[in-house]
């Protein structure tokens, strides 16, 4: 177990000022306030501790608003002598303040929190959080804590570098369950036979090509090797529509005539030798062509260009 200090504080008759014991090597600090400057009690406690030893002094919204800070393990005790009022006021920054003075405090340093009253109750509790000792329960308004020996931050700080943490010996037992879990092929996991899973609807082999019939619903158009029947439905079909064709007059009237009837003219217009012009002048356009002209209707082209007339492109 680690050496501790305890400073007890003398017994002060009534109307006095309240003034721990102090040790007498080190250095000390000693925070106060502007109410505790202003009755006198701040400048009585600097005078007792002058007596024996060099004192720092700091006024404590300094520390606080981090204005100063304090040197690290360089004060060998600290008291802190505020108004009861002012402790209170301090509650929401007190673990700043206390985080500081764990710092600024040596190893077995002391902290003196003087003229408490009533005020913070559940600073014990925030002395403990914030790394210091409790050396003795609140007192005639006094508390004293003590900064441990050796701290976490010390302990870190003192390792040697590059030094790891030791290993714990592998446990074969344990290695080889936890490879069996990741495997994918775990002796616990029974296989599952797909084939059971599947019942008499899935195996049924669906038709690929349902038979057609006219006039009910069908796919847009038949497959290039049909079996159904859609390819003869449709050439049926289509021997029995009609198209609209020019009559090739000037007027550009219209007739409706069979599919068969335009696969005729077609075949006959292919037959036809091609139309030549007599003028010469077709090339330049319907502006210079003849009433009768073939080329009327059709686009400009260069001169000597061959130009054919598909008949079978005059239906609409």
């Amino acid at each position: 177990m680690a050496p501790t200090a305890i400073y007890e504080s003398p017994v002060v008759p009534q109307g006095q000022s309240v003034v721990a014991a102090v040790p007498v090597k080190g250095p000390a600090l000693a925070i106060g306030s502007p109410a505790t400057a202003e009755n006198g009690t701040y400048q009585s406690l600097i005078t007792s501790l002058q007596d024996t030893r060099q004192v720092d002094k700091y006024m404590v919204d300094r520390l606080v608003d981090g204005a100063t800070t304090l040197t690290p393990s360089s004060f060998s005790s600290v008291y802190v002598a505020l108004s009861p009022f002012e402790y209170e006021a301090l509650a929401p920054r007190l673990s700043t303040l206390l985080s500081q003075l764990l710092t600024g405090l040596e190893s077995l340093g002391t902290l003196h929190l003087l003229h408490l009253g009533d005020a913070l109750p559940s600073l014990p509790s925030e002395l403990t959080l914030a790394g210091f000792k409790i050396l003795s329960p609140l007192s005639d308004g006094t508390l004293i804590a003590q900064k441990p020996a050796h701290t976490a931050a010390a302990l870190l700080k003192s390792a040697p570098a590059g030094a790891l943490p030791l290993r714990r010996k592998a446990d074969p037992e344990r290695k080889a369950s936890k490879k069996a879990l990741w495997a994918l092929n775990a002796p616990s996991t029974p296989t599952i036979d797909a084939e059971s899973l599947l019942t008499a609807e899935d195996r049924e082999r669906p038709e690929v090509c349902p038979p057609v019939t006219a006039g009910a619903p069908r796919r847009k158009k038949a497959c290039k090797n049909c079996t159904c029947g859609l390819a003869e439905l449709e050439a049926e079909e289509l021997k029995q529509s009609k198209v609209v064709l020019l009559d090739g007059a000037e007027s550009g009237q219209t007739m409706e005539v069979p599919q068969s009837e335009k696969d005729r003219l077609v075949a006959a217009a292919a037959a036809t030798p091609k139309a030549t012009s007599s003028c010469g002048n077709c090339y330049l356009g319907d502006a210079f062509r003849c009433s009768s002209c073939p080329y009327r209707g059709l686009p400009a082209f260069k001169p000597g260009e061959k130009v054919e007339i598909n008949l079978g492109m005059d239906d609409i």
